[in-house]
């Protein structure tokens, strides 16, 4: 998957927002609500590496494989950077970042939560 599908892919889940914040952040952010669950660096020299989170356990499996390592200031939290999602399995990814998505909406009051399912 390139970046633009990678977005798109963001995008397609219910009730998300892209947020394009500039200077000093210069990332390109998708969240649910107000909870963030992927975001893309839009400056170099870390253009389109793309960020989510993922559980302890795949943290440790991904951040041993090339192309793969802790997020910047987020891996506290379990989250990891691809620096070049073309070259990343589609499917794997796919299912690491609906699981983030799943996870943000997971931390959200139990009424929205409901309204989001119910836009599916």
């Amino acid at each position: 998957m390139d970046v633009a599908h990678t977005k798109q892919f963001c995008r397609s889940f219910p009730g998300v927002n892209e947020v394009e914040s500039g200077h000093p952040a210069n990332v390109l952010s998708y969240k649910v609500r107000d909870k963030l669950f992927a975001y893309f660096k839009t400056s170099e020299p870390e253009r389109w590496r793309f960020s989510f989170r993922v559980t302890p356990e795949r943290f440790l499996e991904l951040t041993d494989q090339p192309g793969i390592k802790p997020a910047r200031y987020m891996h506290r939290y379990h989250w990891v950077t691809v620096v070049d999602v073309s070259r990343f399995d589609d499917e794997y990814l796919k299912e690491l970042v609906a699981w983030s998505f799943n996870k943000a909406v997971s931390r959200l009051p139990k009424k929205v939560q409901a309204e989001i399912r119910d836009m599916t």
